[in-house]
């Protein structure tokens, strides 16, 4: 959770306000749509940044859980100099993840693009677009730790975008999808998406970029919705890359039931979407398209309990879903996560992915007492729980507290890299590349923490926040997104005097570790403890 109070921090920062930058004359650029005026960004003269781009008509009205369509044309000169709303969230979700937007409103599709200063329509760039994370319920596009600046210095094209969230994005019904002419619901924030990338696909060029090299990446919700543009055959052919940090998991990994990446089935979905219908007193979608946009937010931040009565319903470390969340459709998603790994039915291009070391059930601080360690290992991992306790074997608080972490921390490279053998397995010829970053930023007690990597993948770590920046930060930083930008630039991260980061092959028993050292290392310290995890993951149900 401390990303969330750093990012609640930004918004005090004068650049997080999104105060008007000074355009130039010579910083117009003319769409389809019409012509915009961009300014030059205030980190680096040498990059335009171009601010609430419309790319779809407002979802509002008759329009509310509709599919996104073109925008209309404008007239004069847009001035795209500020950012656009954020969507639809809870002013407490706005302050947590920071904006440099002054509103929320359901009117809320819109981009940005960070350029290079002397790009013309003939640069031909490579195009990062990044999608923001927030568990579905929060979040945009505008948030200032995707400040695209830096990666565009490289000569890269980078996007941010706006999408539908909690139940403007992600609400199921019989009429939704009875109107919809797919006989399919829940997945317009997905659609926001897919809608971006096509309006990027006809105009990017005019920005410089090449609408036929996209890669597309995100963070913890937004790292589920990478991952969905290529699983997703009304998207996977749009894209040349995929960059999902925090990240891919393995199909059968209980810590998937918890996270962004875990989907909704559609007769779920459907009949959560019943049921919330009547939750705010209306009988027809007709009707609920009538209710205000804060009377809908006061759900907009539910949880599933799809974890109760099974073994995890008192497992600390692994938390109950957000309900607002993907659905397996049949039309936007045919298939779950580890039908789609097996049958090679999603978009066949390489992948970065990876884990921090203080996520996912890991921290600095766990807070278990031994009793506690001993009773929610013994739950989770039933008739295995002698040999979880051999392994990871545990005398006194401190020690218990020791051997969670290290079991989390095994735990994610494991199963990050069974995710990449499930695609090799399913036939998939692209390589996939997995990371583990274990540096922590200065100045805050939560270790490398969810989201701790994004300061040094965009590039931004002097920029926002007022931390003890040391030497060490600096040099990370410019190896990290040497990293990202390599990928984005050629679907490999290697190249220059770069150490080595291998692709994760059935043959490649290790992951690439970055921050506090750099080099392929260890899945886990022992084989026996691989051979554990695999064992525990092939007793759980698939996602």
């Amino acid at each position: 959770m401390v990303l969330l109070s750093l990012l609640a921090g930004l918004a005090a920062s004068p650049l997080a306000l999104g105060a008007a930058l000074k355009p130039r004359s010579n910083q117009m650029v003319t769409t389809s749509y019409g012509t915009l005026q961009g300014a030059t960004s205030d980190l680096n003269d040498a990059v335009t940044v171009y601010k609430g781009i419309p790319f779809a008509t407002p979802p509002v009205g008759n329009l509310r859980w509709t599919a996104p369509t073109n925008p209309s044309n404008w007239s004069g000169v847009l001035n795209a100099t500020e950012f656009g709303a954020d969507c639809a969230q809870s002013y407490a979700a706005l302050n947590i993840f920071g904006s440099g937007s002054t509103d929320i409103s359901e009117d809320c599709l819109y981009l940005n693009v960070w350029a290079p200063a002397n790009a013309t329509a003939e640069s031909n760039l490579p195009v990062y677009v990044w999608i923001y994370g927030g568990r579905f319920t929060g979040g945009s596009g505008s948030v200032p730790t995707y400040d695209g600046t830096h990666l565009a210095s490289k000569d890269i094209v980078v996007v941010t975008i706006n999408y539908r969230m909690g139940p403007f994005g992600f609400l199921a019904h019989p009429e939704l999808s009875a109107e919809s002419g797919h006989n399919s619901s829940g997945n317009y924030g997905l659609l926001d998406q897919i809608q971006a990338l096509t309006f990027l696909q006809s105009e990017i060029a005019a920005f410089g970029g090449n609408p036929d090299h996209m890669t597309v990446g995100g963070q913890s919700a937004g790292s589920a919705s990478a991952l969905d543009m290529m699983y997703s055959p009304l998207s996977s052919g749009k894209i040349v890359g995929c960059i999902p940090e925090s990240g891919a998991r393995g199909p059968h990994d209980p810590e998937t039931y918890g996270l962004a990446t875990a989907h909704r089935s559609a007769d779920a979905a459907l009949a959560a979407g019943v049921e919330f219908l009547a939750d705010m007193n209306v009988t027809t979608i007709a009707e609920l398209r009538n209710v205000s946009m804060a009377t809908l937010l006061t759900a907009d931040n539910d949880m599933d309990t799809i974890l109760v009565g099974t073994a995890f319903e008192n497992a600390s470390a692994i938390m109950e879903p957000p309900a607002w969340r993907p659905v397996i459709d049949g039309y936007v998603l045919p298939h779950n996560y580890g039908q789609s790994l097996l049958l090679n039915a999603h978009g066949d291009i390489p992948i970065m992915t990876g884990n921090n070391k203080d996520e996912s059930g890991a921290s600095p601080s766990p807070g278990l007492t031994l009793a506690t360690f001993q009773t929610q290992f013994s739950e989770m991992t039933g008739n295995l729980s002698s040999t979880f306790f051999e392994l990871y074997p545990a005398d006194s608080d401190t020690a218990a507290n020791n051997a969670s972490n290290d079991f989390w921390r095994d735990e994610s490279r494991v199963s990050t890299w069974d995710w990449a053998q499930a695609w090799y397995s399913g036939g998939a010829k692209s390589n996939v590349y997995v990371y583990y970053f274990t540096h922590a930023p200065p100045n805050q007690t939560s270790g490398a923490y969810h989201g701790s990597e994004l300061w040094y993948a965009f590039g931004n770590i002097p920029t926002f926040y007022n931390l003890t920046w040391t030497e060490f930060d600096y040099a990370l930083q410019a190896q990290m997104s040497e990293y990202w930008a390599n990928f984005i630039k050629t679907g490999n991260p290697n190249g220059g005097n770069l150490t080595e980061f291998p692709a994760t092959t059935a043959n490649v028993s290790q992951v690439m570790w970055l921050g506090d050292s750099t080099g392929s290392s260890y899945l886990t310290p022992t084989t026996e403890k691989a051979d554990f995890i695999q064992e525990f993951f092939s007793q759980q149900i698939e996602f």
